[in-house]
């Protein structure tokens, strides 16, 4: 089978520059006002608390917007990804926007033995994440190994009922067509373009993702030695999930239009390794 990491790699070099063009991220605000913080981490700041003077490392954290948010926040941050390209983007905005924030090229797996085992009271993963890696016990133990004694896990994933939806109906039904559960081998997907508006054209459109059921997430938390401090379901994402059937709700989210209570949007998970 194909390397999935060569496959999804190709994918995310390619659409780094197009990402820090655009406007969803935003790169000129975070030069133009050193207060800016992403959208995703102002929605996180409720439940994510004060984190400064924490160190912390951002899990793909891709152009490094969020992570950036963090650092201004007061974290000593430092960011992981397996995209080159992403990365020398993100390097380019902590360049000029500050404060400064180390980024590091590795595979999320591999994290612990690049940056060192138990040194980060904060390990932050955001949205769009988990669906990229296919082993999730897998990645509770990375960030496990992350973490010092008391230290933390936040992660604000999309949720996997959000993922498992048919996306391309016309109509206001609900239905469940890609797996919920994680699977051996990957969904495979040819997409053109990007979730950005841009006009550039893209070559490398095959992705290899998968998604994870939320009681299989839980459980690899808490396998892993963790213990869960905080599970939260929410009704909006960052994104326009379901083009045609989403609106803004006041907090610059996307939610269903017609009753949005039907749907799990997004989760945010805490918790803590034990013995600090």
């Amino acid at each position: 089978m194909t390397d999935y990491r060569e496959v999804n790699r190709a994918n995310w070099d390619e659409r780094a520059d197009a990402h820090a063009a655009s406007a969803d991220y935003g790169l000129a605000a975070f030069e133009a006002d050193p207060g800016h913080l992403s959208k995703v981490v102002r929605f996180d700041q409720p439940l994510l608390g004060d984190v400064a003077g924490l160190r912390g490392v951002h899990l793909q954290c891709h152009i490094g917007t969020d992570t950036l948010s963090l650092a201004r926040l007061g974290a000593t941050m430092t960011g992981v990804d397996f995209s080159a390209r992403s990365l020398a983007q993100a390097r380019r905005l902590a360049q000029r926007a500050g404060p400064p924030v180390e980024f590091v090229e590795a595979d999320v797996y591999a994290a612990p033995d690049v940056l060192g085992h138990g040194g980060f009271d904060l390990v932050y993963t955001g949205i769009g994440a988990l669906c990229w890696l296919p082993d999730v016990d897998r990645w509770a133990r990375t960030v496990a190994a992350l973490l010092r004694p008391g230290g933390r896990l936040f992660l604000r994933e999309g949720h996997p009922v959000l993922w498992a939806l048919d996306y391309e109906r016309d109509d206001d039904l609900l239905v469940l067509s890609e797996p919920y559960f994680e699977t051996e081998r990957p969904q495979v997907y040819d997409e053109p373009g990007t979730y950005v508006d841009t006009d550039v054209e893209f070559t490398h459109t095959v992705t290899h993702e998968w998604n994870h059921g939320l009681g299989e997430i839980v459980t690899a938390v808490l396998a892993a030695g963790l213990t869960l401090t905080g599970l939260v379901e929410h009704r909006s994402v960052p994104w326009e999930a379901l083009p045609g059937r989403m609106r803004l709700d006041d907090a610059g989210e996307w939610q269903l239009t017609d009753r949005p209570e039907r749907l799990p949007h997004t989760y945010t998970l805490q918790a803590v390794r034990a013995g600090g």
